[in-house]
């Protein structure tokens, strides 16, 4: 019976792997940015958790927003209907590059509120212009979003891969002569990192333009990018879609960008501390993120076969390996807590590199267990995008993250005094409830499906 699933895994990991490698250097280019950064010091570390704070909010919103893109193009891909992919990748451009300018004004207009937010002076100083180049870099970032997925929604996985890795180098190469101030180049340090990512995620856009124009099936589309009219039914799917997935990823980030609150408030070295257990479970989250985006594409395939026995046998072997792989990443976390923060700090730049190593060698050890449920939500939620049922998700996630995660988070942390070992706690509370709830929204959607049309 479980041969059923797991010979699946071949096609599912084809499909994941150049999107997990793309996500993984999506988060690779904020790993950089805290290594290069916490070369300087604890305080220039909690000065990017806190700008970036701001923008994985916006991220969130235009991220969420594309993701829209995907099920309806897998489906258009499954029925063979060139014209209809067409419209969708026409009216997904438009709506990401007008959210895009959006994100970067809100961004831009809302700086000011990090001087009333209860943060350290000398964290918020360094954190103003770092915020004003990464708000800029919001607009390329969401545009490239169109084209990843519709790329991804063409089976095409390996193409945001391949842009990602190149705007990983891009930032590298800009982050290492602008924070140390190599060469003829100045010493930025904060604000060189901002232009690092800046210049990497421009380079990413330009990229995966190129990869689509020059492939034999998508050339035709990408020769007549801008639209002749207005194609209201897509327009209307994707802000069907779009709309309720942007609110679904703004609750979730909003939760981790509010334990980032709370760490500053806390201390400086919990900031820096949350900052560096974030990156890294972040960098395992991408693996669980590739596979999402596997489970949507080949439900939204399966959907547009009308094989509704098979969408969920496909979806289910997919949280089978989701959870193999956090199980391996629960234990590699719990193995080297204590080393995997001095990635991150230099121990000749004060005392207070050890406290903060310490404190992050503790959330590690809880990031592990989170792992499992953080990849289990993920998975559930894609699963569910490929079916196309995005509004009680959005539901279920306000629930766990906003009614059950925060106030538990703000209990342990404060009342309780626990710090921010309290806040991770609460961390993983939500994401327990909100990936049992999605995996049980999605159970009760394909058994329905498969009652219903067999």
């Amino acid at each position: 019976m479980l041969q059923q699933y797991t010979k699946e895994f071949k096609t599912n990991l084809r499909l994941a792997w150049p999107v997990m490698l793309g996500m993984v250097g999506h988060t690779l280019v904020q790993f950089v940015d805290n290594i290069m950064v916490g070369q300087l010091g604890t305080t220039e570390l909690a000065a990017i958790s806190l700008g970036n704070s701001f923008v994985f909010i916006a991220m969130s919103i235009g991220i969420g927003f594309s993701t829209a893109i995907t099920p309806l193009i897998a489906e258009a891909d499954a029925e063979q209907n060139a014209y209809a992919l067409q419209k969708v990748l026409h009216e997904g451009l438009r709506l990401c590059i007008i959210l895009g300018v959006v994100l970067f004004l809100g961004v831009y207009i809302a700086k000011p509120l990090l001087f009333q937010m209860g943060q350290e002076p000398e964290v918020v100083a360094l954190a103003f212009p770092y915020l004003n180049w990464v708000a800029v870099s919001l607009l390329p970032l969401v545009i490239f979003q169109a084209f990843k997925q519709f790329s991804d929604g063409m089976s095409l996985t390996r193409y945001s891969m391949y842009a990602t890795v190149l705007a990983n180098v891009v930032n590298v190469i800009i982050n290492y002569v602008l924070i140390f101030g190599i060469w003829i180049f100045p010493k930025w340090g904060v604000t060189g990192a901002a232009v690092g990512t800046l210049a990497s995620r421009v380079t990413m856009l330009v990229f995966v333009v190129i990869l689509l124009y020059r492939d034999p099936r998508t050339t035709a589309i990408l020769r007549q990018l801008v639209p002749k009219r207005l194609y209201k039914k897509e327009l209307n799917q994707l802000l069907q879609l779009g709309l309720p997935s942007s609110l679904q990823m703004f609750f979730e980030v909003s939760f981790f960008t509010f334990a980032i609150w709370v760490c500053g408030f806390l201390s400086k070295d919990a900031q820096a501390a949350n900052q560096i257990a974030l990156n890294l479970s972040s960098m395992t989250f991408m693996v669980a993120m590739g596979l999402s985006v596997a489970a949507t594409i080949r439900v939204g395939n399966q959907k547009g076969f009308r094989a509704f026995g098979e969408l969920k046998r496909i979806a289910l072997s997919v949280f089978l390996l989701t959870l193999l792989l956090d199980v391996v990443f629960a234990g590699f976390f719990v193995a080297f807590n204590e080393w995997l923060p001095w990635l991150y700090l230099d121990s000749t730049t004060g005392l207070d590199t050890f406290a903060v190593a310490e404190l992050a060698g503790s959330l590690l050890f809880i990031a592990a267990f989170f792992q499992i449920f953080d990849g289990a939500q993920v998975v559930a939620l894609g699963s569910l995008r490929g079916l196309q049922d995005v509004r009680i998700p959005t539901w279920i996630t306000f629930l766990a993250y906003g009614l059950i995660g925060v106030p538990i988070m703000l209990y342990l942390s404060i009342e309780a005094n626990m710090g921010a070992r309290g806040v991770w706690i609460g961390l993983c509370l939500g994401l327990v409830v909100s990936s049992l709830l999605l995996y049980l929204r999605f159970r009760y959607l394909s058994n329905k499906l498969i009652r219903t049309y067999g």
